[in-house]
């Protein structure tokens, strides 16, 4: 990690515009990197990666031109963020007569502090979990809150766009707080991008705050850049009867760990977790999938499926973990791997931790190659083999779309799978 003194933290603060509590914040997460260990994850080799962060803290402005604006989805609910700068900021009048918050970093510290004080990596992730978390709370340079007020409901999504920004030389440090107050209920969709071929590494951390009697519906779309490697930490925190719907598409070109956790503190909290990953040419995912059932009655599933083409590398990792004390719980998962080529390589690790009696527990994993009577069987009837071989992968991946709650969502996995596997089939 970069030598960062407290006038290079207090440089970055006064062109930032950041107020003095969070800029000793940062130094004091600097100092306690230094000594925290990397985080371990089974079977997945990462520490020769350049994955921590070494670049200098600079604060800099970034600008999308039209045709990066074009892959962008309207909605009535959005966020648009490219690199450090804040592009667009809109919430419907109805969402504001409500007490929605949608603010982007800058407005949180200054505008919302209180309330982002009070969550920002205190429960859901803590920032002396690890080194890479320490170093995400020293050099955060983008993010966003999203406030979710008590009894309320959202029926249209909130949709989010990071796009990191690789035109530049720096790293990319973004993180978001969404905080869903007791029984309310929001659907959110996020989608992270790359622009800029620039070798960097990026560190993002979402932390999901779910209080009493909430749900939150979450949809993640990844497409980060071949070039970028990257520590993507998601993480629930649940309350009691508490749910969460983990919906997220890892169609990202570069090396990446994921390492998402669920944290089901309360009784009755629930979590849905579904995972679909592709991997092509050398890259290398490494996807580690917790949940963790802390509460009476609480119910953690988790399903992931994955296809590897060329040399590359998938690992998925389920761990369920029932704590001592939770009667009635329920863990379950599944982790499927197919792959396409005698050179990629796949892992599917279920790991079962059970600390109490009076629970129920299960796994399936798996690792295999394509169907070859599947795929002659539909290119004898005239289909040319790469077709034929896309859609036997969106048969095997079918049982986690049609799991899937929101058919919009499922309609967008579906096509962002389609485009990396024809991009993918194309590099081999």
């Amino acid at each position: 990690m970069s030598e960062m003194t407290t006038e290079k933290f207090e440089t970055y603060a006064k062109n930032a515009g950041e107020p003095r509590w969070f800029t000793e914040k940062r130094s004091a997460a600097f100092d306690k990197a230094k000594e925290l260990p990397m985080p371990s994850f089974q079977k997945i080799k990462y520490h020769r990666w350049p994955i921590q962060l070494e670049k200098e803290l600079i604060f800099s402005k970034s600008e999308l031109d039209e045709n990066e604006k074009s892959v962008i989805d309207d909605s009535e609910n959005l966020l648009i963020e490219f690199g450090q700068s804040t592009d667009t900021i809109k919430i419907s009048e109805e969402l504001k007569e409500k007490g929605v918050i949608v603010a982007d970093l800058k407005a949180a510290l200054t505008e919302h502090r209180d309330l982002f004080e009070r969550y920002y990596m205190q429960k859901a992730v803590k920032v002396d979990e690890n080194r890479l978390t320490a170093q995400h709370a020293a050099k955060v340079t983008s993010g966003a809150l999203i406030y979710i007020p008590k009894n309320t409901i959202i029926e249209k999504p909130i949709t989010t766009y990071f796009i990191q920004d690789a035109t530049k030389a720096e790293d990319y440090v973004h993180h978001v707080l969404l905080i869903a107050d007791s029984c309310s209920e929001v659907s959110y969709l996020e989608n992270l991008l790359t622009v800029g071929n620039n070798e960097t590494t990026a560190n993002i951390i979402v932390e999901v705050i779910a209080r009493p009697g909430s749900h939150v519906k979450f949809a993640s779309f990844d497409r980060l850049g071949e070039n970028t490697t990257t520590y993507l930490n998601r993480r629930g925190y649940l309350e009691q009867d508490a749910k969460i719907d983990w919906s997220m598409g890892m169609m990202n070109d570069g090396n990446i760990v994921g390492d998402f956790d669920s944290d089901l503190i309360g009784n009755g909290s629930h979590a849905e977790v579904k995972v679909v990953a592709i991997t092509t040419g050398k890259q290398v995912q490494g996807i580690d999938t917790r949940v963790t059932n802390y509460g009476k009655h609480s119910i953690g599933h988790i399903l992931q499926h994955g296809v590897i083409l060329a040399k590359s590398s998938l690992i998925f990792n389920g761990i369920g973990h029932i704590i001592h004390g939770a009667k009635g719980a329920d863990a379950q998962q599944e982790s499927r791997v197919l792959m396409l080529s005698t050179k990629a390589r796949g892992d599917a690790n279920p790991i079962l931790l059970i600390d109490d009696n009076d629970v129920s527990a299960g796994h399936a994993a798996s690792v295999g190659r394509v169907n070859e009577e599947q795929l002659y069987y539909l290119m004898s009837r005239g289909l040319p083999k790469k077709l034929a071989e896309r859609l036997v992968i969106r048969g095997f991946l079918g049982p986690v779309l049609t799991a899937v709650p929101s058919i919009s969502v499922r309609k967008r996995l579906s096509d962002m799978i389609e485009e990396k596997l024809i991009d993918g089939q194309e590099n081999e």
